[in-house]
Order: C-alpha cells, then structure tokens, then sequence
C-alpha cells in the first residue's frame, strides 16, 4: 500500500513531464501555397514524427503532399514528394529552429486538405518497449525508469536555457557597448564640426571685416 502511495506523485507527474515533448498537430494546407511548424531543439535529441493526409471515411483519390524537414542552417534532413502519409526520425547537431513544411503537390489539388502531424521529441520519441525487453523491466520500475530519463531531459533543457541565457546576455552586453561607442564617436564628431564651423565662420567675418 505504501508502494502504491508512493507512486501516486510519480504517476501525476509523468505526464506533465511527457507533455512538453509531444507535439500533435493538424495542418489544413491550401491548394496552393505551404504550412510550416517549427521547433526549437536541443543538440542531440532524437526527433521522430509521423505525418499523413487526413481522409474523412473516403482514402481514395487523396490529394498527395511533399514534405521538407531543414535543419537551422539550412540542411534538408527529410524530403519526400507525391506521398499521403511518411515519417521521419533523426537525432539533432544543431540547436535552433527546426521546421517541418508540407503542401499539395498532386495534380487535381482540389480546394486544400488536411494533414495530421505528431512530432515527437526526446523521451517521448524513444521506444520504451524495446527498453522494456532490453532490460527487462517492468511495471514500478519502468515507470521509474521513464521518470528519471524524464528529470535528465528536463535538467539538459534547463542547461541549454541557461546557455542560451548566457549567450544573449553577452550579445546584449556588447550590443550596449557599441552603442555606446557609437554615441561618444558620434558627439565627438558633432563637437569637432561645430569647432570648425565656428573657426571657418570666425575666418569669413574677419576677412569681410565685420569683426
């Protein structure tokens, strides 16, 4: 019984600890133009999403779609054309914005459509019943084991934050810094040019000889 108490915070918990990296969206794309989702992720997260036209009790004669995943500088790590449902999966080198574009690509676009997306992230995108078999856990255990992978994600994420904190306080810093420059250059140089101003004017009355 105390077992079972003891697991009652641990229960509530986990979902609120899962929720942040689960990302289930619902994309209605146009007939023509795109629908992007982003995210912003850590280095060396997995990322796996699957994506796929939604069909309302008819699957035939489904407009087709591309899908393009780039990476925050640019890199294409998913690319597929003329397809009604896909997945991809890869782990993350780079930090920032990842996005995730989709649009109609078949000939008869129609009026638009709809595509369901679940993006998953992290823990959230790890197998756990491989894990499971793999170490042969189960039950209190498991749900402890998924805890904890949950508190190192939350701890790494804080990290980065912390990180990203530090980074843009820097860039602040100095962003302050030239401005600051720029502002004494800038009333040094008004300085100067009222100086000679007043000496140019002083020299043009004299030679009038109107001082």
């Amino acid at each position: 019984m105390v077992l079972r108490l003891a697991m009652v915070p641990i229960l509530l918990l986990w979902p609120l600890l899962l929720a942040p990296q689960v990302a289930a969206v619902w994309l209605n794309l146009p007939a023509s133009g795109t629908k992007c989702v982003s995210e912003e992720i850590q280095p060396n997260v997995v990322v796996l999403a699957d994506y796929a036209v939604v069909h309302e009790g008819q699957a035939e004669n489904l407009p087709t779609i591309a899908a393009k995943v780039t990476s925050p500088y640019g890199n294409t790590l998913h690319n597929k054309e003329h397809v009604t449902v896909g997945q991809f999966a890869f782990t993350t080198t780079e930090a920032g914005n990842y996005l995730a574009c989709f649009w109609i690509d078949s000939v008869d676009k129609g009026v638009g459509t709809s595509v369901s997306l679940d993006w998953r992230i992290g823990i959230a995108a790890k197998d756990w019943d491989s894990v499971a078999k793999k170490e042969k856990i189960e039950g209190v255990e498991l749900e402890l084991t998924k805890l904890e992978a949950a508190v190192e994600a939350i701890h790494e994420n804080l990290l980065y934050l912390k990180t990203r904190e530090a980074e843009m306080r820097e860039v602040s810093e100095r962003t302050n810094a030239r401005v600051a420059w720029f502002s004494i250059i800038s009333f040094g140089l008004c300085i100067a040019v009222s100086i000679l101003q007043l000496l140019h004017l002083k020299s043009y009355f004299q030679k009038k000889k109107l001082i």
